[in-house]
């Protein structure tokens, strides 16, 4: 059986904006799908996220899409550089993603050191990045670095902030059929 796992955002909730109806989307098309709450995630600890998300996955395999959202996408690709030669998921959607490059102290523990495009290349090799061109949190110069590095499909929207909602002080974005458009086309 396919399986999604959806990360969510700094602050975020498995409820929050878009998260609820991609869920149900993907169950629609016959998905398992997972939405764990991130501990701790209005002061999220890199460790903490990585153990959660380790444990919520048990044993990739080719069947497994991960859906991040911001600190979500950085998590994701972590968990990727972390697994062992062989390990293999189906592929990524990576919503307001990054890699590094983003300056707040309070997530130093998720972008403290380089992360190793390569060796996420050899674990997952479908990524799509779904990028707003007026995010006031990731720069669109951070969807071209995933288009560059991991051959990520970009996908630029026009107007949508972070994707997300109040949490942000944004109106709420509660669909994104971007995600489950793209992951079901690269599940095939």
């Amino acid at each position: 059986m396919k399986r999604a796992v959806i990360i969510h955002c700094w602050g975020g909730k498995p409820n929050y904006c878009w998260y609820p109806n991609t869920k149900k989307e993907l169950e629609d098309k016959g998905y398992e799908v997972a939405v764990p709450e991130m501990p701790d995630t209005d002061y999220p600890k890199f460790d903490k996220w990585f153990s959660k998300l380790k444990e919520v996955i048990g044993d990739p395999d080719e069947n497994l899409y991960l859906i991040g959202h911001s600190l979500g996408c950085i998590t994701i690709l972590r968990y990727l550089e972390s697994l062992k030669e062989g390990e293999k998921i189906g592929g990524a959607v990576l919503v307001a993603g990054f890699a590094g490059g983003i300056d707040i102290e309070e997530i130093e523990s998720f972008i403290n050191k380089p992360v190793d495009f390569k060796k996420i290349k050899s674990h997952c090799k479908n990524f799509i990045a779904i990028h707003s061109d007026n995010d006031p949190f990731v720069p669109l110069k951070h969807g071209d670095i995933l288009k560059e590095k991991l051959g990520a499909k970009l996908i630029i929207k026009n107007n949508m902030k972070h994707f997300s909602g109040e949490i942000d002080k944004e109106e709420n974005c509660i669909e994104l059929p971007d995600v489950v458009e793209n992951l079901l086309e690269i599940s095939k």
